[in-house]
């Protein structure tokens, strides 16, 4: 049997498996390009037990493409609080208005245009909205894949997804998009990234030649992490009367045009009464904050930051989750 066979001979095993053992999640059961759109850009890299509060909440104040594109970048930076990878939400926003002008593409081309949408998001929007054979191959699929094949190919390797895509198209059924999230659910239920995968429950235990051979958790093959970037920081939590410090970042690179403490690089006393100190680990992709976080009360409204209370930066200030250990500090009352 070779390669396209054995994923032929897949399908419809696959097929019966998701129709009896899906999850309920929020954005199942719906045909709405827009909803299958914004659960597609949530939930990358990104656990559906996260999303899935945030997933309502964004619906509830932007349902359609229409109220996400009249809505201010600080409204939209504000919903995405906390969610993490705020280019998403930047694209998100700038795809939106696109959408509100001509209406949500009805093709792969159009789909993967949409400012934000890769080559998997295209796929996965298009398979699920419009059930077209458009296969959606991320690192999920491509573990369940390399192991079904027991292909040497290495996931992180820039050609390997389109490769797979290849392959998949030449397999698609008709229910493209039970298939699309069919494959999805077995890596995230059953073909699992870490530790042994469940191949007691798996549709594909007479197919997987990984499982057939007992070497499972040889796949699939990856190259070499490179180390992340270690990066020291100085937070100042800098509180005057009953507002706080604050200023925006830059609007390219990490965290852009968000607000946060101010990062300093003398020492705290310079700016005030230390009144306590904390220490925090926030870790990106490629880099590693160790931050040391300073409570101080200031000795004046410094002019170069901008001042809010705890209940307005609450309200109106989107800080991200890098500064979550800092932020018990707003509601303590300073003598």
């Amino acid at each position: 049997m070779d390669e396209i066979q054995r994923l032929r001979a897949a399908v419809q095993p696959l097929l019966a498996w998701y129709a009896q053992n899906k999850r309920t999640l929020p954005w199942r059961g719906t045909h709405d390009p827009y909803r299958i759109w914004v659960s597609e850009i949530m939930l990358q890299q990104t656990r559906v037990e996260a999303v899935k509060e945030y997933y309502r909440k964004f619906l509830e104040r932007f349902p359609t493409a229409e109220a996400l594109a009249s809505a201010s970048t600080e409204e939209v930076l504000k919903a995405w609080e906390g969610l993490g990878y705020y280019s998403r939400a930047r694209n998100l926003h700038a795809a939106a208005k696109t959408i509100a002008e001509n209406g949500f593409p009805k093709d792969y081309n159009g789909v993967r245009a949409l400012s934000g949408v890769g080559d998997y998001t295209a796929g996965a929007i298009c398979s699920i909205a419009y059930n077209l054979p458009c296969p959606a191959v991320d690192g999920n699929v491509l573990r369940v894949l390399t192991r079904l094949l027991a292909s040497g190919e290495s996931i992180d390797a820039p050609e390997t997804k389109s490769k797979f895509a290849e392959r998949l198209r030449e397999v698609y059924p008709e229910e493209a998009g039970d298939f699309c999230q069919a494959l999805m659910e077995l890596g995230a239920i059953v073909c699992v990234p870490n530790g042994a995968p469940l191949c007691g429950e798996c549709p594909w235990q007479t197919l997987c030649l990984a499982h057939l051979n007992g070497n499972e958790e040889s796949f699939p093959v990856r190259a070499e992490k490179r180390a992340r970037r270690i990066e020291n920081k100085q937070v100042l939590v800098l509180c005057h009367g009953e507002e706080f410090a604050l200023v925006k970042r830059e609007e390219k690179g990490l965290l852009a045009g968000m607000w946060q403490f101010p990062f300093i690089e003398d020492e705290p006393e310079h700016y005030g009464e230390v009144i306590a100190e904390r220490k925090a680990k926030h870790i990106f992709t490629h880099v590693e904050w160790h931050m040391t976080g300073y409570l101080v009360r200031a000795r004046e409204k410094a002019p170069q930051f901008v001042w809010a209370s705890a209940e307005k930066i609450a309200e109106s200030y989107a800080v991200p989750s890098a500064f979550k250990a800092f932020l018990p500090w707003l509601a303590r009352k300073l003598k």
